[in-house]
């Protein structure tokens, strides 16, 4: 039974996501500010919290700073705040979706589900571990990067594109299959937050952003991983995927 940590101080609104979830066999536990929020996180280990910035004690990004400290749960935010300046310091802060109030109960589903998906480990999935270039090499399992001797930070966001991407090295991820795993189907269109977080991405691991041998941009149609880093690869040289591990 999947854990939920529902953290709002709106009593009617915790009331209706008990209600919904339960019905879902999610087992359910609440919290009406952010101290009790981030003590139950670390005592009961949820699977995923839901999470309101507007809490009466903390501003909730706070709280997601916390738990961001030791814990990979993710974290999905439930605001009446929409504007995108919000939304990208949530984000940033560690969380890993964000659902404007007011909402409906099946995105939410969708969203939560999709969010659980994400925290399985890669291994399990089939597809590598991590790449290994010549800039620098991500272990997705342990959710690292390391480039030259420095560990990248990366937002859950950002981790979930890479993820996409290196899954199957060289191959094309259209623009709606990678709108729809890491937003979901409300974003399905949203092609501008796609160029947002790869330009992010680009400058944290490519040398020169501005022309990326690793992270390509395929117009109109989507993005693929390129792990040789070679801009036009010869006759017959793939990326070599050995055990877990992709390298050149």
């Amino acid at each position: 039974m999947t854990r939920v940590l529902v953290v709002e101080d709106d009593p009617q609104l915790v009331r209706a996501l008990k209600i919904n979830l339960q019905a879902r066999k999610f087992d359910v536990t609440e919290a009406g500010d952010g101290r009790a929020a981030i003590r139950l996180a670390a005592d009961g280990r949820p699977d995923v919290i839901l999470l309101d910035l507007g809490l009466p004690d903390m501003d909730g990004v706070e709280v997601i700073r916390s738990v961001r400290g030791w814990s990979r749960v993710p974290i999905l935010v439930l605001s009446a705040r929409h504007t995108s300046e919000e939304k990208i310091r949530a984000l940033d802060a560690g969380a890993d979706d964000y659902v404007t109030k007011p909402f409906s109960m099946d995105e939410l589903l969708a969203r939560l589900q999709a969010a659980t998906r994400r925290q399985e480990d890669p291994a399990s999935r089939g597809g590598p571990s991590g790449i290994t270039t010549e800039e620098f090499t991500v272990d997705l399992a342990a959710r690292k990067v390391v480039r030259g001797e420095r560990t990248v930070r990366l937002t859950p966001t950002e981790w979930h594109l890479l993820e996409l991407l290196i899954a199957r090295p060289g191959h094309l991820v259209s623009q709606r299959k990678l709108l729809l795993e890491v937003w979901g189907p409300t974003y399905a269109e949203h092609t501008n937050y796609l160029r947002v977080y790869m330009a992010q991405l680009r400058r944290k691991l490519e040398a020169d952003p501005s022309h990326p041998r690793y992270l390509i941009t395929e117009p109109g149609m989507g993005y693929r991983s390129n792990p040789d880093g070679q801009r036009s690869r010869e006759p017959g040289r793939q990326p070599r995927v050995t055990g877990s591990r992709c390298t050149p």
